[in-house]
């Protein structure tokens, strides 16, 4: 940085008379230096041959004029296994601070893959880190220009140390190696390293500069961060973002993502998607759960991920790596049904090695896709019954909502559900309550509700804990489920008489719910029905069983509709009318089926619409099902 600055100023010197002086001191005092400080004087006093243009360039140009030679050290170091191979080496020949570096760089990595206890305290180690940090903290050259311009006097200390004769990969390497190791992060030789990264940052090529990114987030996550090194890490990243050329900096930099500024990340996935056909599956995986980690639905990025990722071949698609795809488009509702069923054929014969954690995030993944695979859900409920002692409580939980969800019905379920009620017999009570609350809607969902679970969640003490967060969405949510376990325990034959619990939380106020089309064009049609009569038509029906009827007709024995007003009717919180129903009368409820109501490509309802239709049926209603 200050040669740079000393170069800009030695231009003025022919300029300013005042100057000569100077200029001829520098030149006396530097015929007594080295050759090379020699070199260096000289090059300050040249014009450059660099435009501004050619800014893209400055890293390249600056890498290649210092070559990296490898020494006998280093590559002896690069073929050994073991730390202690390592550490031997480095005692046996010593060497200069890259070498030291390196060496420092290929410790770690064998320490990440054989382990080591207290390295940082062997005395060799503690010979390489006093090698480098001896040559950092040592000052080589000082030179001292006085000059007057403007009458003012402006001193200039160029400092070099052999830190500079450290190549830039190793530097950043090092800085990762050192953290990794347990060095401090408030060390001084770390904090010599950072502030010669800093110096070097516009020379760093763009693979360095992500490197560093990833160093900068794991410090991040220890709680300290250069504040300096950041913003011109992110400045010069932002700046020179048309230098991104291979796939694994830019699945690095997106891996990153959180530090970034949304334009940056806009570039990122431009680049992302221009160099998708080279990614690895490691890759794609990264690119994808960056996206979803930032909720980024980026979508012609993920059609190309997905496209690129069906072409690659079985050894390449790791257990890991499926289930993190999964994840990835179940959290952004991302449907691929090529990739989907890749997962699913590739997931299938390994089920067996599946842990209780892979097999609950697959089925809770698959859920939020509304995907019903039935050789998967066969194989996932089999694999909790050959290994329910490894399944955790809130594991068990998790399977059950995502069966729920998707209204999936075990050919064989008595020997699944006889262990899933004996899993939760001991530790039912302590659940969280709007997870005990899922649990139960689940249960009835799948009709293996019982009475035991059904008043633990309709106590006036229990439903007032579900109103503690104050959240209005959330509270009516659980205030409709509340409902539907209420308009189960009333509906469905349990086989015990059970009295009708009663939901107690308040309904919101004032909240208007705007009409599908489909919704619009079924009322339309159904007042052209009844010749616009109002009092025969009921619309947007709100049932005490938390459902709500897109349309209401009642017909007379010979199907014609009648008045509705003055007509009992159950199903409202009010009870409607007096008058009993006339005889061979029949209640109608029309209801909108849409797209979202299904399982992705099946014409099957999802769990939550299918205990609706039951309900609707059980309550004496003629369903008729409009579909989109």
């Amino acid at each position: 940085m200050t040669t740079r600055l000393l170069c800009r100023w030695a231009r003025l010197f022919p300029r300013c008379p005042q100057a000569a002086t100077a200029s001829a001191r520098l030149q006396t005092c530097t015929v007594h230096q080295t050759e090379p400080m020699c070199q260096m004087s000289l090059s300050w006093i040249r014009p450059s041959a660099r435009h501004l243009c050619q800014g893209s360039e400055l890293a390249r140009m600056e890498e290649t004029t210092l070559p990296y030679e490898q020494t006998q050290l280093v590559r002896l170091v690069e073929k050994v296994s073991t730390p202690e191979e390592v550490l031997q080496l480095w005692a046996e020949h010593g060497g200069s601070a890259s070498d030291a570096a390196r060496c420092l760089v290929q410790l770690n990595l064998r320490v990440m893959e054989k382990g080591g206890e207290g390295i940082l305290q062997d005395p060799r180690c503690e010979s390489m880190l006093e090698t480098v940090h001896a040559q950092v903290a040592k000052i080589e050259l000082k030179v001292c220009l006085s000059l007057i311009l403007r009458q003012q006097k402006i001193i200039f200390v160029v400092v070099l140390s052999q830190v500079s004769s450290v190549w830039n990969g190793s530097l950043v390497g090092l800085l990762r190696a050192l953290t990794m190791l347990g060095l401090p992060s408030d060390a001084p030789l770390l904090c010599s390293i950072q502030n010669e990264v800093l110096w070097r940052i516009r020379r760093l090529t763009y693979r360095h500069l992500a490197y560093l990114v990833d160093w900068v987030a794991f410090q991040r996550r220890q709680g300290y961060e250069n504040e300096a090194l950041t913003t011109a890490l992110l400045k010069q990243l932002e700046l020179r973002w048309t230098e991104l050329c291979d796939s694994r900096t830019i699945s690095i930099l997106m891996g990153r993502a959180s530090l970034f500024t949304p334009s940056l990340m806009d570039k990122l996935e431009d680049k992302a998607l221009e160099l998708a056909e080279s990614f690895t599956a490691e890759d794609i995986r990264r690119v994808a759960f960056a996206l979803a980690s930032q909720n980024r639905r980026a979508v012609p990025l993920l059609r190309a991920l997905s496209y690129h990722l069906n072409q690659k071949p079985s050894f390449e698609l790791k257990t890991p790596l499926l289930l993190d795809i999964a994840y990835v488009y179940g959290k952004l509702n991302f449907h691929q049904t090529h990739v989907l069923q890749r997962i699913a054929a590739e997931l299938l014969p390994r089920l067996s090695e599946l842990s209780s954690l892979d097999v609950t995030r697959c089925a809770k993944s698959l859920a939020f896709l509304k995907w019903l695979h039935l050789p998967m859900f066969e194989g996932f409920a089999q694999h909790y019954v050959s290994n329910s002692e490894n399944y955790s409580t809130l594991q068990v939980c998790n399977l059950l909502i995502s069966f729920a969800k998707l209204n999936f019905q075990l050919s064989k379920g008595e020997e699944f559900y006889q262990k899933v009620h004996k899993a939760l017999e001991g530790s039912f009570q302590n659940l969280e309550p709007f997870l005990k609350t899922d649990v139960v809607w689940s249960l009835c969902v799948l009709n293996q509700a019982n009475p035991y679970y059904i008043s633990s969640v309709t106590k006036y003490d229990f439903q007032k804990k579900l109103t503690a967060g104050g959240i209005v969405d959330r509270t009516e949510s659980y205030r409709l489920k509340l409902l539907h376990i209420s308009a189960f325990a009333q509906l469905e034959p349990l086989g015990i008489t059970i009295e009708s619990p009663t939901v107690l939380l308040p309904a919101p106020q004032g909240k208007v719910e705007g009409s599908t089309p489909l919704q619009s064009s079924l009322h339309t049609a159904l007042q052209s029905l009844t010749n616009g009569r109002t009092q025969a038509l009921r619309t947007a029906v709100k049932t005490i069983y938390g459902w709500t009827i897109d349309g209401e007709l009642m017909v007379d024995s010979e199907s014609k509709p009648i008045d509705l007003d003055n007509l009992k009717a159950p199903h409202l919180p009010g009870g409607g009318g007096r008058d009993a129903l006339p005889a061979g009368a029949r209640r109608i409820a029309f209801v909108a089926w849409e797209f979202p109501n299904f399982c992705l490509r099946s014409k099957d309802l999802l769990g939550r619409f299918a205990m609706q239709k039951r309900h609707l049926q059980l309550a004496g209603f003629i369903l008729v099902e409009v579909r989109q």
